[in-house]
C-alpha cells in the first residue's frame, strides 16, 4: 500500500516545510531524509521550521525570503503571525537585460487544438459575443436597471424560473402564530429548475448591464481613468457592441470616452450607441429610445458566428482570490504551466495583482525582455506601495483573515505562491492600469489584489478569458469575460461545487501531476472558449464590475 505523502519541501533553499495533512504534536515526519519530531500541532496548509531559528533570522519558502523571526522558533514548530513577520529581499535593476534562454516548448497534444470564437475586424477573437449597456455616471444606474428589466427576459437572456425562496410560506406561518424557532425550521428553498425563453438573437451570448459609483464628483483624473477602462471593455474582443448612457453634465463626458476608444483602436468597427438623458423630453422617452437603438444594434451583433481560431488568439487573465496554503503548490502552478503553453503557441497571458508580487520582484525583473519594462515594473511597485502607506496601509497588510487562517501568514508567503500563476516565460510587457495588451507573451498588469477590481481590470486590458484560482471559495465573475474558477483543494471543490468549475486539488492528493492537471484544465478552457461549456459564474449571473480607485485598495 502506497504511503500517503504528508509534507512537501517546495525548494531546496527553504527552511519551512508545508503540511499536506493535519500533523499532531509529537509526531515524527521525514523531511529531506531527516526525521523531525513536531513540537507543536501543524494544521494542513501551514508551515513548520526544519531548523532552530533565532530572532532576526530569515525564513524561506519557494526559494525566497518570506519573513523574519520575531520570536524564537524551535525545529518542528509551526510558524504563526506571532513568531514571524513579513519581510522580503531587496531587489535591484540590472545595468542591462541579459536575455534568458526560455524553452518555447510546444505540447504536441495542443499544437493542432483550436477553439470556436468570434473573429473581429482587428484580428482579435472573442470567446463570447456580448452586448454591454454601460453608464458613464452613477446617476444612470437606475436607468440601467430599468433597461435590464425591460430587455433581458423578453429577448431570452434571463431564466423564467420559480422563485428560489418561498417567502409566502414564512408569511403564512407567521400569520398563523408560528414561533421564531418554527420559522427558522421552515423549509423555504424551492426547486430551482429553469425554463428558458428562446433567444431572439442566437449568436449573441449575453447582454450585460454594468453599474458603478463613478463618473462625477471626484477628480477629473478619476473620470478619465474610468473612460479608459470603459473603452477597454468596448474594445474587448468578447464585445460586439455597446449602449452608453450619459446624463450630460458629468465629468466623464461622452467626448472623453470617444477619445479613449479611438486612442486604443482608431479603426474600431463596432456599433456603439451614445444616449444623453438631458437631451430627452422625458425619462420614458429616453429609455424607449435606448431600447430601440439597442435592439437594432443587436441585429448587427447577431450577424457574426463562431468559427475556428488557434490557441494563439487566447488572451488569458491570471487571477487568484480567497487563496490558501495549497494555492501556491497546486492551482497556481497549474495556471503557470497553462500560461507557458498558451505563450509557447503565440498567445498571451496577463499576470495582475501587484501587491501579491511583493517579494518576488527580482525574479520578475530578471524575466523582463527589456530594461524599460523592468524599470516600469519597479516604479509601479514602489509608487503603489508608497501611496498605500501614505493612506495607512502597505503591501504587508494584504493577507486577509481567511488567508492567514489557512496558512498564508505574510504577504511575501502569499506573493511567492501567487506569482506561480505566471509560469516561467519571459515578460514581454508591463502595463499600467487600463493599458491594453498589444504583445503576444506574458504581460504584467498593475492592479490591486482585490478580486473584483483585478478581474475588472483584466477584462478592461483585453483578456478574453480569465482563470481564477481559489482555496477558500469565491463566486466572482465578470460581465464581459468568462471566469473559470479553479480550486486548490478537493474539499473546496466538493463543498462549493455550485461556484467552482475545476479541481486542481488532485495535485495535492497525488492523482495528477502539475502537467497532467494543466492539460485537463486547458481542454476545459477550450470548451469554455468555444461556448460548449458554461462557467458557474455565468450560471449564477455573477457579473462583478468594480473600477479601481487607485491606492485605496490592496
Amino acid at each position: 500500500m502506497k504511503q500517503m505523502v504528508r509534507t512537501i519541501n517546495i525548494d531546496p533553499k527553504d527552511n519551512l516545510i508545508v503540511a499536506l495533512n493535519n500533523l499532531e504534536k509529537g509526531e515524527t515526519v521525514i523531511c529531506n531524509n531527516e526525521k523531525i519530531t513536531l513540537v507543536t500541532k501543524v494544521n494542513e496548509k501551514h508551515k513548520f521550521s526544519i531548523q532552530n531559528l533565532e530572532i532576526g533570522d530569515k525564513v524561506y519558502l519557494y526559494g525566497v525570503i518570506v519573513g523574519k523571526v520575531i520570536k524564537k522558533i524551535s525545529k518542528g514548530e509551526v510558524i504563526t503571525s506571532q513568531n514571524v513577520l513579513h519581510d522580503t529581499k531587496k531587489y535591484t535593476l540590472p545595468k542591462k537585460i541579459i536575455q534568458q534562454d526560455w524553452n518555447l516548448f510546444r505540447h504536441n497534444h495542443f499544437s493542432k487544438k483550436f477553439f470556436l470564437g468570434y473573429h473581429r475586424d482587428d484580428g482579435k477573437v472573442g470567446t463570447e459575443n456580448n452586448w454591454l449597456v454601460i453608464p458613464l455616471v452613477f446617476c444612470q444606474n437606475r436607468n440601467i436597471e430599468e433597461l435590464k428589466k425591460a430587455l433581458l427576459f423578453e429577448l431570452g437572456f434571463d431564466s423564467n424560473r420559480k422563485e428560489i425562496f418561498d417567502i409566502k410560506s414564512l408569511i403564512k406561518r407567521f400569520e398563523n402564530g408560528a414561533t421564531e424557532q418554527e420559522l427558522l425550521n421552515e423549509e423555504i428553498l424551492n426547486d430551482q429548475k429553469q425554463t428558458k425563453k428562446n433567444k431572439t438573437f442566437s449568436n449573441v451570448d449575453g447582454i450585460y448591464f454594468l453599474t458603478h459609483d463613478g463618473g462625477c464628483g471626484g477628480a477629473t483624473s478619476d473620470s478619465i481613468t474610468l473612460c479608459n477602462l470603459l473603452a477597454g471593455y468596448i474594445n474587448n474582443p468578447n464585445v460586439a457592441g455597446a449602449t452608453i448612457l450619459s446624463l450630460g453634465c458629468q465629468h466623464a463626458q461622452i467626448s472623453i470616452l470617444e477619445r479613449s476608444i479611438k486612442r486604443i483602436n482608431p479603426k474600431i468597427n463596432k456599433p456603439i450607441i451614445f444616449m444623453e438623458q438631458q437631451k430627452s423630453s422625458s425619462e420614458p422617452e429616453y429609455l424607449a429610445e435606448c431600447i430601440k437603438k439597442t435592439f437594432v444594434g443587436l441585429i448587427e451583433a447577431n450577424k457574426i458566428e463562431r468559427t475556428p481560431a488557434p490557441i494563439s488568439k487566447l488572451v488569458i487573465g491570471l487571477e487568484c482570490g480567497g487563496s490558501d496554503g495549497f494555492s501556491g503548490i497546486s492551482a497556481n502552478p497549474v495556471l503557470g504551466l497553462i500560461s507557458d503553453i498558451v505563450v509557447s503557441h503565440g498567445g498571451s497571458a496577463i499576470l495582475s495583482e501587484f501587491p501579491e508580487l511583493n517579494g518576488v520582484e527580482q525574479e520578475l525583473i530578471n524575466r523582463c525582455k527589456s530594461l524599460a519594462n523592468a524599470k516600469k515594473f519597479k516604479k509601479l511597485m514602489l509608487d503603489y506601495n508608497k501611496k498605500a502607506k501614505a493612506l495607512g496601509s502597505g503591501f504587508d497588510s494584504n493577507p486577509s483573515p481567511g488567508n492567514i487562517k489557512d496558512g498564508l501568514i505574510t504577504d511575501a508567503i502569499k506573493s511567492a505562491g501567487a506569482a506561480k500563476k505566471g509560469g516561467t516565460s519571459p515578460i514581454v510587457d508591463v502595463l499600467d492600469y487600463t493599458e491594453q495588451v498589444c504583445q503576444s507573451g506574458l504581460n504584467l498588469l498593475c492592479t490591486p489584489g482585490n478580486d473584483v477590481e483585478s478581474t475588472t481590470a483584466l477584462a478592461g486590458s483585453g483578456a478574453n478569458l480569465i482563470l481564477f484560482t481559489t482555496g477558500l471559495g469565491t463566486p466572482t465573475g465578470n460581465p464581459t469575460v468568462p471566469v473559470i474558477k479553479v480550486s486548490s483543494n478537493t474539499n473546496l471543490f466538493n463543498k462549493m461545487n455550485d461556484i467552482i468549475d475545476f479541481d486542481a486539488g488532485t495535485v495535492i492528493k497525488g492523482v495528477d501531476s502539475i502537467q497532467s492537471c494543466s492539460e485537463k484544465l486547458l481542454d476545459f478552457v477550450l470548451e469554455v472558449a468555444s461556448g460548449k461549456k458554461e462557467v458557474k459564474a455565468r450560471k449564477l449571473g455573477q457579473n462583478d464590475f468594480i473600477p479601481w480607485k487607485r491606492g485605496m485598495s490592496l
